[in-house]
């Protein structure tokens, strides 16, 4: 179904009275009242009027948002006063033009049953117009707009204290029907409205639908859902947009305050008294909605007891009913059981282009000297309309040098306003589920997952939870390849925490992985207890002078992992909370003396000067990873028989390797061994267990010309990522 856009009023008020009657009076006074409020109302001037409406003012009747229909003594005596009824009333049912009665000295019950003047006018009328038809459908006009709630000023009452609350009606009215400002730049809304508007399934009015919108703080959630409201409010009995829910809920009777304006909104603020309690709200909520056919929208939910407190069952509502909800947490939503859910998606490439173009530059496509610049910007935002609405109007009007120094200044400081609402959905985590998402944004973006999982759960953070949770709220993915996924501006999000941790000084942070503090840490001796994890990860390869003592202050570091750099010395302590160790040209022949790596579960010290392992590594019992590949100077691998969760063991390229010990063969947790190009090997394992084959794969070993006294055999069934060797001592095997 198309989506219909919200009617366009031209205005707010159409007055529609007996000149005779009351203009001089009650109208002109009526309607001044309604000028100073800055309520634009139309009031034809003139004084005589023909007896067939014009098309012009039929147009004006149907563009007004209000129609005020002031019911005097003498108001049926004007066939243009009952054409502009039929008029209005049409459009009531037509374009849910909201009307207002207004009986003015005159008993409703006299309107409704057409006794003393109405009576007499329409008898007159019925004789002159020989139309009984017409006549009916006036008589049938006056009954239906009598029955209509509305304002009854008596003979004897205060004509100026009467104006003023239907000034109140009215201006509460404008108020509730005023269309809500999307964007200044929608690019992108009205698709994703139709999504929204699809799921709601409109027509169904014999059924009360429940749809939730979630993703990532900035996606456009709320934005959507004003359009929708905007479109879709009129269609209701009555419609309330409650916004913010997530902040007003944090005061001390924010909730009952939530409660009130609903009420408040949908029945209008005359019939809501205070509540002052919760449940007492719910039991009101309940019972005077169960029969009325509302619109409501929960924006920004965040817990379940907002939930509760507002919209705690689809039956509190009457058949028809549309309630949507917004929220950062999938999982709310999958345990409120919602009809539908919706991701909000990113905006396409074309779509960022275009938005950021209108904000920066106040044209769809960027100046000729700054696309390059601006393709940098929508790479870096990612199709979140929040960042490049931020960005946009950040860089509108500098120089492409400022830009330049901009965008470099973004990836070390993200943008405060950015990082404002990107840092709502982190607030709300558990401390285990904070330094989860902290480390991934640190370390982990695009490691496997269950590699992960056991680095967390060896920290004792509880990461099959925790990650499923991160995940519900939008803060990580996980990709077809079972790697973590991370948006840019959250994982900058996540470092600009760690780095608010200690501003002035890096080493007063928990987690380090900025070359120049890292380099300024570990050069300046500078660590402390608070650092927790090092990435290094140079923009070239390079030389960090390194003291003996550089890690001696880092008792509680869990991961250190060395991509690029080198080091001119070596430490002579390490943490034994280390859980990750990955040095790569690891800059001595040994592990400290002191450190024993109970708590090792991945250690990788490839391109190194190690010469054996020693047997300090038998206390190494949680090791799932062991990396020594391409250590030129290792020439044996010890009994690794107290290491029974080892998974992966790669001595590739260590071409001095000559003995491999035989409880290697007996790691039945074994996926990946790998001696390739490892020439030298006189002692191999006779019998190899893998975990992911169906049986025990053993072979008896035979190399000619090196010693071995028995013949090879290697059975077919060798899984794909288990045993590896080089093709060249293949070549040198001989059957059995």
């Amino acid at each position: 179904m198309a989506l219909q856009p919200a009617l366009p009023w031209v205005y707010d008020v159409f007055l529609s009275f007996r000149g005779e009657d009351i203009r001089q009076n009650f109208i002109s006074h009526l309607y001044d009242a309604l000028r100073k409020r800055g309520i634009n109302t139309y009031i034809d001037e003139r004084l005589e009027r023909g007896k067939k409406i014009s098309p012009a003012l039929l147009k004006t009747i149907e563009e007004s948002r209000i129609s005020i229909i002031v019911l005097s003594k003498n108001y049926a005596s004007s066939m243009w006063c009952l054409e502009e009824l039929m008029k209005i009333l049409e459009c009531r049912e037509m374009k849910q033009q909201i009307v207002l009665p207004v009986f003015y000295k005159v008993c409703p019950s006299i309107v409704r049953r057409q006794k003393k003047n109405y009576g007499e006018a329409l008898a007159n009328y019925k004789d002159k117009l020989n139309d009984d038809t017409k006549v009916d459908g006036w008589k049938a006009a006056l009954k239906e707009v009598a029955d209509l709630s509305g304002f009854h000023f008596k003979k004897d009452g205060n004509e100026s204290e009467f104006i003023h609350s239907i000034i109140q009606w009215v201006d509460s009215n404008i108020i509730n029907q005023t269309r809500f400002e999307v964007a200044s730049h929608p690019v992108g809304v009205a698709s994703r409205v139709q999504r929204v508007y699809s799921l709601l399934s409109i027509g169904e009015n014999d059924i009360v639908h429940m749809v939730g919108i979630f993703g990532v703080g900035g996606i456009g959630k709320t934005t959507i859902t004003k359009e929708v409201y905007n479109i879709t409010s009129s269609k209701f009995e009555g419609s309330c947009f409650l916004k913010n829910i997530r902040e007003i809920s944090k005061s001390k009777y924010g909730l009952v305050q939530l409660q009130e304006t609903l009420l408040s909104d949908i029945l209008g603020a005359s019939s809501v008294c205070n509540i002052g309690h919760i449940d007492r709200g719910i039991n009101v909520i309940k019972k005077k909605f169960c029969y009325k056919r509302v619109l409501l929208i929960l924006d920004d939910v965040d817990d379940w007891e907002q939930l509760k407190a507002l919209a705690g069952n689809r039956y509190w509502f009457g058949l028809g009913s549309r309630i949507i909800i917004t929220t950062r947490d999938k999982n709310l939503l999958s345990n409120y059981e919602v009809d539908a859910t919706y991701e909000v998606e990113a905006l396409n490439h074309y779509e960022a282009l275009e938005l950021f173009s209108l904000c920066a530059f106040k044209r769809k496509k960027p100046l000729e000297n700054y696309v390059e610049l601006t393709q940098r910007i929508i790479r870096y935002a990612g199709g979140l309309p929040l960042a490049l609405e931020v960005l946009g109007l950040d860089l509108r009007g500098r120089s492409i040098h400022e830009w330049e120094s901009a965008l470099e200044e973004y990836k070390r400081i993200p943008h405060e306003k950015i990082q404002k609402i990107l840092r709502m959905s982190y607030d709300g985590l558990r401390e285990s589920e904070k330094k989860i998402f902290l480390d991934i944004a640190c370390f982990f973006k695009g490691e496997n997952v269950d590699y992960v999982v056991k680095i967390l759960d060896s920290c004792g953070l509880s990461p099959n939870i925790g990650i499923k949770k991160l995940m519900d709220k939008c803060l990580i993915t996980i990709d077809d390849c079972n790697k973590f996924e991370m948006h840019e501006l959250l994982q900058d999000m996540g470092r600009e925490i760690v780095r608010e941790e200690s501003p002035k000084e890096p080493g007063g942070r928990s987690r380090l992985w900025y070359h120049e503090d890292i380099r300024h840490v570990l050069e300046e001796n500078m660590g402390t207890n608070q650092i927790e994890g090092i990435l290094i990860d140079l923009p070239k390869e390079d030389l960090i002078c390194l003291s003996s003592e550089a890690f001696m202050k880092m008792k509680n570091l869990r991961y250190f992992i060395n991509r690029n750099a080198r080091f001119s010395g070596s430490p002579n302590y390490l943490s034994n909370e280390l859980r990750v160790l990955n040095w790569v040209e690891y800059p001595s022949q040994s592990l400290p003396y002191n450190f024993h790596g109970r708590k090792l579960v991945d250690l990788r010290i490839s391109d190194s000067l190690f010469k054996e392992l020693g047997v300090g590594f038998q206390n190494f019992q949680n090791l799932a990873r062991m990396d020594f590949s391409r250590c030129e100077f290792l020439t044996k691998i010890p009994d690794l028989s107290r290491i029974p969760n080892l998974e992966w063991l790669d001595v590739a390229d260590c071409t001095n390797l000559v003995e491999v010990h035989a409880s290697v063969g007996s790691l039945d947790k074994l996926e990946h061994l790998s001696f390739a190009r490892c020439t030298k090997l006189t002692s191999l394992p006779t019998k190899l267990k893998f975990r992911n084959t169906s049986e025990t794969i053993q072979a008896a070993l035979y190399f000619r010309g090196i010693g071995f006294q028995n013949g090879l055999a290697i059975r077919s069934k060798i899984p794909k990522i288990g045993f590896q060797t080089d093709s060249t001592i293949l070549s040198r095997l001989q059957q059995i």
